[in-house]
């Protein structure tokens, strides 16, 4: 099979692989028929996450149809289209009894580190795919669920929603800031009503973006550039300062944004991927009485989220702004990482 494969920093090919096969009981191949590419993605290309060897297929997210299951897997049968999570998921571990996938101690990959699929294991930009702990590392597709819908559940919605909206305790009647207006983002802005936000700002400096950004659910928009930005952002909250800061960048400049305009006994979220320190004012923050959260998606709501598309009620469809096949993987990457430029949000790549 063909499958994109990092040859170290900087290199990627779209080159031929052997095909995978059943390693462990668990087990399924999946025959990927849609997959997109991350941020994440780009960090490992740039030599940013050594873990990831030479050799790796890349990619966490694809959806596709089962070709074979391990002698255990009895839920789950070859011809079912599925959504790969990002996240394996053991079923039995302490972690993931308590819905904390993030952390499986299962072996494979690596016990503790959810995260193995273009990481530690081969990942999903590829013809084929081998998924370990199938049963609860795959969701079985309703119909009337596209490929191109249920691609953005693998990664970005559960993340934005439970990492930016759950772990920020957004509440009814919440005011919300959004700072960065990138598909995780924006998936926090989509998932920000259903826990009753009556506000949801959305800032960046990308004014396509923020103009994109109603559309998923934004109330009012702000350019981070503007000199008054942050009096802006108050100037919807009667001064007070937003219940709910979510940083969907993963630099120190936008976490200190979301720590200035947080209010007194709020909560600020950490979705974004930070790769250098960030200094935490504690000197000033601790008379705020603020919470402050971070973490790496469980992919936990997946199923609801699910539900929620295929009752459209949610608009997944509305990332994927540029479509690529499988022969223009490496144009699909150059669109992608060029995304200021191209307009870009997911790329969606099928067969």
């Amino acid at each position: 099979m063909k499958a994109l494969v990092y040859g170290g920093a900087g290199k990627k090919s779209w080159t031929d692989v052997p095909d995978p096969a059943i390693r462990n009981p668990g087990d399924a191949i999946v025959r990927v028929d849609t997959t997109t590419i991350c941020g994440t993605d780009l960090h490992i290309l740039k030599g940013d996450v050594p873990a990831v060897q030479e050799g790796r297929i890349l990619g966490h997210e694809g959806v596709g149809t089962i070709t074979e299951v391990g002698s255990s897997v009895t839920s789950l049968k070859p011809g079912d289209r599925v959504i790969i999570s990002c996240i394996k998921s053991c079923g039995h571990c302490a972690n993931c009894r308590t819905g904390l996938y993030s952390h499986c101690l299962g072996d494979e990959g690596a016990p503790g580190i959810g995260w193995i699929f273009g990481h530690l294991i081969d990942g999903t930009q590829a013809e084929y795919v081998r998924v370990p702990y199938a049963e609860n590392s795959l969701h079985l597709l309703p119909d009337g669920v596209s490929d191109e819908q249920a691609v953005m559940l693998s990664d970005i919605f559960p993340t934005g929603f439970e990492i930016g909206v759950q772990y920020g305790r957004v509440k009814p009647g919440d005011t919300v800031a959004v700072v960065g207006a990138g598909p995780v983002g924006l998936a926090a802005i989509a998932t920000a009503g259903l826990y009753g936000a009556a506000g949801i700002i959305a800032v960046d400096l990308d004014r396509n973006r923020l103009e994109l950004s109603r559309s998923f659910g934004a109330t009012q928009v702000v350019v981070s550039s503007d000199a008054d930005w942050k009096s802006q952002v108050l100037s919807h909250t009667d001064g007070l300062g937003v219940d709910v800061a979510i940083e969907a960048v993963g630099i120190p400049a936008t976490f200190d944004m979301c720590t200035e305009i947080v209010r007194p006994g709020g909560n600020v979220a950490n979705v974004g991927v930070h790769g250098k320190p960030v200094e935490l004012h504690l000197e000033r923050l601790w008379i705020q009485n603020i919470n402050v959260s971070m973490g790496l998606v469980n992919t936990n709501t997946t199923p609801m989220l699910l539900r929620l598309v295929a009752q459209k009620k949610l608009p997944a469809e509305k990332f994927a702004t540029h479509h690529f096949g499988f022969d223009q993987f490496m144009d699909a990457y150059d669109t992608f990482s060029r995304a200021a430029e191209t307009q870009a949000l997911k790329v969606v790549i099928t067969r």
